[in-house]
């Protein structure tokens, strides 16, 4: 058995965060970013995000510039009230029988209906030849970049798709704009790409929800904590056209993030059989804070819901759940994952070794 490390910085534990993007759901991840600044014991080197959590790795970075944890956690309660303000002027509306059972989404609203129809039949460049985009108007007003870019005390990355080559494009913290936001959290069937130095750009989270990679290279810090918003599994089939839909974007959504947690342990399977000694490989100490039981119920369409009600449920999800995973986990960071990488994949590794054992048998010469 190991011998416990002595925490760095006389108790302070350094982490570096990954955050999923996910629409309104990002306020989940507020609520962890604020119960994670409120712990002194806690101290956040990286933070890696696409879409919305992009949106909240900026605006934690322009909350941290002053070197604030207090107005770090203003600055974040800010931008998500600036949401919700923005949200009182669009079309999207709960019906009356969402109002009646107390639910979240617009599953069955006439605006949401219309849009995600015409979603289908006509693209931005179709219905916004002028290429409107009221987000970056909200981003302006909220987000200043001139601190983001001036904060050397976080550092930042954020992830976009290049439209042409299909490949993640992660930016950093001293280069970012407005586009380059806007660009994270373009999802192609609502806004036109965005153009960045001559190339286009979609979701940051087709690639990397979030990006784990720019982590590992570019920190001290061994221990990576995924904020889940997308949940990797979704008890039952899909039946309806929309269900099914719904169901294939949170595949779509969660495809990277998955690829890179099985190099993760493919690695670290290797380091425990002693195969990559000496050759500069770390133990990557993966952890995950989520809320499955709030989040897998949600309908897709609640992402677009941004009622201050709403964020403020998800605000209390996250810092609940943050809260819990402190309590039980905090002496862990530093010596051990909590997310059993192994438990993820069993069955998925089961499945190729008794594969490997078929081809093998293929190659038998006959008797």
């Amino acid at each position: 058995m190991k011998k416990p490390r002595a925490a760095k910085n006389g108790g302070v534990k350094r982490v570096n965060l990954g955050l999923q993007g996910g629409g309104s759901h990002g306020a989940f991840a507020w609520g962890v970013l604020d119960r994670l600044l409120a712990d002194e014991r806690v101290e956040i080197e990286a933070v890696t995000g696409a879409s919305a959590g992009a949106m909240n790795a900026v605006v934690l970075a322009q909350g941290l510039a002053g070197g604030s944890r207090e107005a770090a956690r203003k600055t974040l309660r800010a931008f998500w009230e600036g949401v919700a303000k923005a949200a009182e002027a669009s079309p999207l509306r709960k019906s009356p029988w969402e109002h009646a059972g107390g639910e979240w989404g617009f599953k069955h609203s006439p605006a949401y209906f219309f849009l995600d129809l015409l979603s289908r039949v006509a693209s931005p460049y179709d219905v916004n030849p002028l290429n409107l985009n009221p987000l970056r108007d909200l981003v302006a007003r909220l987000i200043d970049f001139e601190r983001v870019r001036a904060n050397t005390n976080l550092k930042v990355f954020i992830s976009a798709t290049n439209v042409e080559t299909g490949r993640a494009r992660v930016f950093r913290g001293g280069e970012l704009t407005a586009d380059h936001l806007l660009a994270s959290a373009c999802l192609p069937s609502i806004h036109q790409a965005v153009e960045i130095d001559g190339a286009a750009y979609w979701d940051g989270g087709y690639m990397g929800n979030p990006p784990l990679w720019p982590l590992f290279d570019n920190s001290s810090s061994d221990d990576a904590i995924i904020v889940q918003i997308n949940p990797f599994k979704r008890p039952g089939v899909p039946r309806s056209a929309r269900d099914i839909d719904d169901r294939l974007k949170e595949v779509v959504f969660n495809a990277s993030l998955m690829r890179e947690l099985r190099t993760v342990d493919f690695v670290t399977r290797l380091i425990d059989d002693g195969r990559l000694q000496g050759t500069g490989y770390r133990r990557v100490l993966i952890h995950m804070i989520g809320d499955e039981a709030t989040l897998t119920p949600l309908g897709a369409s609640s992402k677009l819901n941004a009622e201050l009600a709403f964020l403020n449920m998800l605000f209390m999800a996250g810092t609940k759940a943050a809260d819990t995973w402190l309590a039980a986990h905090f002496d862990d960071l530093g010596e051990r994952s909590t997310l059993d990488l192994r438990k993820v994949f069993q069955g998925e590794e089961d499945a190729l070794d008794g594969e490997r054992v078929k081809r093998a048998a293929a190659y038998k010469r006959p008797k």
